[in-house]
């Protein structure tokens, strides 16, 4: 915990800097939610197909999806969200032509989980 994913457009490749940023989301997460460094996990997904309203072309998507233990407050899952898209502004490159559309959130993990580590 923990368990950050981020989907990301493809075109965005070589303009996200996504060690970078999840080296910073990590920091940020620690700060905010009181999560401990070495157990933050991000991983990135590259999506081919992304649309847009009607359209497809000059238009990239990022969304972070954060899963917690449960505990945080309402107010620290915002200010998380909050943080992760002022990192966004930082880590994505912005092109002209192209508009990026970028969100995150945050949810409980369900009390099912569980996790091992060898």
């Amino acid at each position: 915990m923990p368990q950050i994913t981020v989907d990301y457009s493809a075109d965005l490749a070589d303009d996200f800097d996504r060690p970078g940023f999840a080296k910073a989301l990590h920091e940020a997460t620690v700060e905010i939610a009181a999560a401990k460094s070495p157990a933050c996990k991000t991983r990135f997904r590259r999506t081919e197909d992304v649309v847009v309203g009607p359209d497809t072309e000059g238009h990239a998507h990022v969304h972070v999806h954060f899963a917690l233990l449960a505990g945080r407050t309402e107010e620290t899952k915002a200010r998380l969200t909050e943080a992760t898209l002022e990192l966004l502004r930082t880590y994505v490159k912005t092109t002209e032509g192209r508009v990026l559309h970028a969100s995150a959130e945050v949810r409980d993990l369900d009390v099912s989980y569980r996790k091992f580590e060898s």
